[in-house]
This record gives structure tokens, sequence and C-alpha cells, in this order.
């Protein structure tokens, strides 16, 4: 890992990567040592959908970010609340690569005495109180607390380097960003990092959060061309599986306890560098048939080519297409 902030795959959605961003998101915050908390990807846009998750203390939205945007006096919908960018905990986003690790902290910070956020949080928060929201920004970037649990979920890869680079146009084409909702004293706010300051979206009371973000949401969306889907919404909500043990529901806590593990195999799949492992048997595969005598290692490479061609043979006797270079 680098001394930055590295690219995780919740992160690397922005970038067209399809990855179960629920099961980093929960992974990471729990990493941070937040207690009852998960993920949930929202398959609709709809309250009463999002209502069925309750408690619901924040939603995360991704979208499309249109790079050449000039910054606006008033926001297309809703109003700044500048006093709330010393009221309520808001950082200016200084981190280019992690604008989801930040959107995730925007709710969990706003959420102390509902939620327990950890004593490391927490004392992040208290630290960070008194500062303006652009030393807000500062202070997340140049946290390690923060910095290492997010770069423990980055894919490992040999291929990756930590050289600046230049961004082609097309990747200037295709920049995505994470912003946060959620009700903060009876106000739904927008926590969007690369705005000057919260966007107040109306009052709007804990429970009826579903019915007054949705609208929201839907109004944001509508600001895309008609052609464009490529959105996603995750709910911050209540660990499920204490819902489940509440009501008795065996079949739902099972469901649930499965997703967790496949939750941790996936992400521990992530942390792993398959490619020196994929050496090391081709390595120990090559070098059992040379020491299997002259004309071992070539006779194994022609039969190799030979089922490959019998079965390409018989794909296409029964009707399938394709060809392959042996």
């Amino acid at each position: 890992m680098s001394g930055g902030w590295n690219t995780i795959e919740s992160d690397a959605v922005c970038c067209g990567t399809e990855g179960s961003a629920p099961g980093v998101f929960t992974s990471l915050v729990n990493s941070l040592g937040v207690k009852d908390i998960q993920f949930e990807e929202l398959i609709a846009l709809d309250a009463d959908h999002l209502r069925q998750q309750s408690p619901v203390y924040g939603v995360i939205f991704l979208f499309k970010y249109n790079a050449g945007e000039k910054p606006r006096d008033t926001p297309q919908d809703g109003n700044f609340d500048y006093e709330a960018a010393e009221n309520v905990f808001f950082a200016t986003q200084t981190i280019q690569n992690a604008c989801g690790t930040q959107a995730l902290l925007s709710v969990l910070l706003n959420k102390e005495g509902q939620v327990e956020i950890g004593p490391q949080l927490k004392a992040f928060k208290e630290f960070t109180g008194a500062f303006p929201h652009d030393l807000r920004g500062e202070a997340l970037s140049n946290s390690e607390l923060i910095r290492d649990a997010h770069n423990s979920f980055a894919r490992s890869s040999p291929f990756v380097s930590e050289d600046p680079r230049q961004v082609t146009e097309e990747e200037e084409e295709e920049v995505y960003h994470f912003i946060a909702y959620t009700p903060i004293d009876g106000t739904l706010y927008e926590l969007d990092g690369l705005q000057p300051a919260p966007i107040a979206h109306g009052p709007c009371l804990f429970d009826d959060f579903p019915n007054k973000v949705i609208p929201v949401l839907q109004r944001r969306i509508e600001r895309h061309p008609g052609h464009e889907i490529r959105f996603n919404l995750l709910a911050m909500v209540r660990d499920l599986r204490i819902r489940a043990q509440e009501i008795g529901d065996q079949d739902f806590l099972y469901g649930e306890q499965q997703k967790r593990t496949a939750w941790q195999w996936e992400n521990a799949l992530r942390r792993y560098n398959f490619v020196s492992f994929i050496g090391d048997v081709m390595k120990a595969t090559i070098g059992s048939k040379l020491t299997d005598g002259d004309g071992a290692y070539e006779k194994w490479i022609e039969d190799a080519k030979a089922k490959t061609k019998e079965k390409m043979t018989e794909r296409r006797k029964k009707g399938g297409g394709g060809e392959v270079n042996v």
C-alpha cells in the first residue's frame, strides 16, 4: 500500500467496476469500531421499500459527476446552510479517490447518540469539532486511522503504479461521486464535500426520512440525461440480524448470516494477490514436466492442443460456434 489513499472497490464502482459495496462499507465501519450498523443496496427508489429497512440513518447516493460543472451561488435543489456547516459534521473533500468513505462518515459522525460510533471515531469528531469544514477535510485526509481502514480494502494488484499519470479524456468524462443524505436536528441535509456547505432540503424528522428523501433523489436523477442509468443507492441501517433475532425469524437470520459470510469471503479475496499464486502453480507444473524426461514437456503441450481442438469440434457439432487459437 502507498502512503496515500488507495481506490477500494466501493469507490471503484465510480469507475465502472461492479463490486459488493454494501459488504465493503459494512466491513469498513466495523473496522473503525462502529457497532450494529450495516449497508443495504436499494433496488427500488421507493419510500415503502426504504422504510422496510428501518431504522434508516441515511443513504449514500452514487451518480455520474459532471466534472465541467461550474460552481454555483445556489444549489439546483435545496439551499446552502452555511451555519450548519459549523454545527453538524461536514468536511470539504480533499481526497480524490475516497468519496465513498467520506460519504459514509458524513452520516455516521452526525448520528452519535443513535449509533455507537466507537471511541476512535468519537475522538476524531471531538478533535475536529471546532474546525471549519475545510480544516475538517484536511484532518480527515491526514487521519491514519481512517486512511489505514480505507486502504485495507484496496484490491491487491502488482500492476498498479504509484507514480502519477496523465488522466485521459475518456476518464475525465467517466467521473462518479458519492454523496450522503441524512436527517439532522429536524432537517434533511445533503452532505457533499465538493460543495461549500450542507444543502438543506426542508424539515424532516427521523421517522419521516424515507418519505422525504425519495422525492429529493428523484429530482436529482432527473437532472441527468434520460439515457443515464448508472446510479447506486445504499442505505445505512441497523444490523438486520438484530431485527431478525427480535422478531424470531430464523430464516431471515440465517439469510443475513450467510450474507455476512459471503462478504467476508469476498473481502478476503479482494486483499489477496493471485498473480504470484498463479505464477507459482505454472512454475511447479512446468518444472514437473521438465523432470519427466526429454520431450515430456513438448508432448504435454501438444496433447493439450489436441484436446482443445477436439472440444471445439464437438462444440461446433452441437451447434456452438467460435474459434480458438491453440
